[in-house]
């Protein structure tokens, strides 16, 4: 009876360590993980604030989709929940699921063999079982919770499928109405598990972004940050191909010079570098070359300049709005959208509610009415017209 009693006591304690766990180790390593550099509440001229709420705001990165936050509220960490994007008149999210990130990460080199920091925050938020192993299981898992946030919300928030779905949510603004939008993308195609038929998966559950790779090689071929800084492979031509088929975005954010000059030799389609800096301004292992970036632009495509150190050098209202500047006079103003990278580790020197200081510095800046209107949120709304399924 003695060891019996012991067994259910010891059970007992570890089911309450493990709730604990559950409630209190997520929400702490977000907090510790998506920060905002600390700041005095930002001034903003009355000609910006009047100007911003007249903008269409789009963002083409954010990795919010992963963390155990409630997105109906507003939250006291990270970077993003909805009422936070009303507040800074966010219309459109790209909400980028990443599914494995490697032990020792850094920007010059890792190994696709090294340990997977994501597991055991996985398996401490119950996650289902089959995401503890399954890249594609995580990458749905994440996908449903944003399917089920616009389904119990319709009024609030609404997942965008094709271009009809955004035009009926531009109008609903247009109208008065404050929902916000949101895209699911990927952040690499290890999301595949190396079969191409996950790419039917991932379409029906609401993907129409895809990226190639993330900080390390995977099946597709190398990444800008993994060892072999290889081209595409047999099956990453295959699932480029099929991406093409099914209308799926292409993102080259992470991937290698060779990998994103042979996806340009497949397709004539514009691709995305959602969440970056340019080298010329900043030169970091981050970031891909200018001469890249401007056959990327050339061939019709759009360039999200990064809200952090690594992307732009100096994390702050001013050297973003420097580094968009740059962008615009290398690549003209048409390819230049945002690409925040929120709730993606880094600390970034403002949230979605406070975006308006980007229209403030860009006035300052002497940017034109039109470059504002089309950096915060024109460019990025012409491309998801053009590139995303009519129906």
């Amino acid at each position: 009876m003695k060891a019996r009693r012991i067994l259910i006591l010891t059970s007992l304690l570890l089911s309450a360590l493990a709730i604990l766990a559950h409630f209190i180790i997520p929400p702490y390593m977000d907090g510790q993980i998506n920060t905002l550099i600390a700041h005095e509440d930002y001034t903003l001229s009355p000609e910006a604030q009047k100007l911003h709420k007249t903008l269409i705001i789009g963002d083409l990165h954010a990795d919010t989709a992963f963390w155990q936050r409630n997105l109906l509220n507003r939250n006291d960490r990270g970077h993003l929940d909805l009422p936070r994007m009303r507040e800074g008149n966010m219309a459109v999210q790209m909400f980028t699921v990443f599914t494995k990130v490697p032990d020792g990460l850094n920007y010059e080199k890792n190994s696709s063999d090294a340990k997977d920091r994501l597991t055991p925050l996985i398996v401490i938020q119950a996650w289902p079982i089959a995401s503890w192993t399954s890249l594609t299981e995580r990458a749905l898992y994440q996908a449903g919770k944003m399917q089920q946030l616009a389904e119990n919300n319709p009024e609030q928030f609404k997942l965008i499928l094709n271009s009809n779905d955004l035009q009926s949510l531009l109008t609903r603004r247009a109208e008065g109405d404050d929902i916000v939008g949101g895209i699911l993308g990927t952040e690499g195609s290890h999301a595949l598990d190396g079969k191409l038929a996950n790419i039917d998966r991932l379409y029906d559950a609401g993907f129409r972004m895809m990226s190639l790779q993330h900080f390390f090689d995977n099946k597709l071929g190398g990444s800008l940050h993994g060892e072999s800084q290889q081209g595409l492979s047999e099956f990453g031509r295959s699932v480029v191909v099929k991406l093409l088929e099914k209308n799926i975005m292409i993102d080259v954010s992470h991937s290698s010079v060779q990998v994103v000059e042979d996806v340009m030799d497949i397709t004539q389609k514009p691709l995305i570098v959602s969440h970056t800096g340019l080298k010329g301004n900043c030169d970091t292992a981050r970031n891909l070359s200018d001469s890249l970036m401007k056959k990327i632009a050339q061939a019709g495509g759009l360039i999200g300049i990064g809200f952090w150190d690594a992307a732009v050098c100096d994390a702050s209202p001013e050297g973003i709005v420097k580094a968009m500047r740059y962008g615009i006079d290398l690549l003209g103003v048409d390819h230049i959208a945002l690409g925040s990278d929120y709730d993606g580790a880094i600390a970034a020197p403002f949230d979605v509610s406070e975006l308006a200081v980007l229209t403030d510095e860009m006035l300052k800046a002497n940017f034109s009415e039109i470059e504002i209107r089309k950096v915060m949120g024109g460019n990025m709304m012409r491309y998801l017209k053009e590139n995303l399924p009519k129906y």
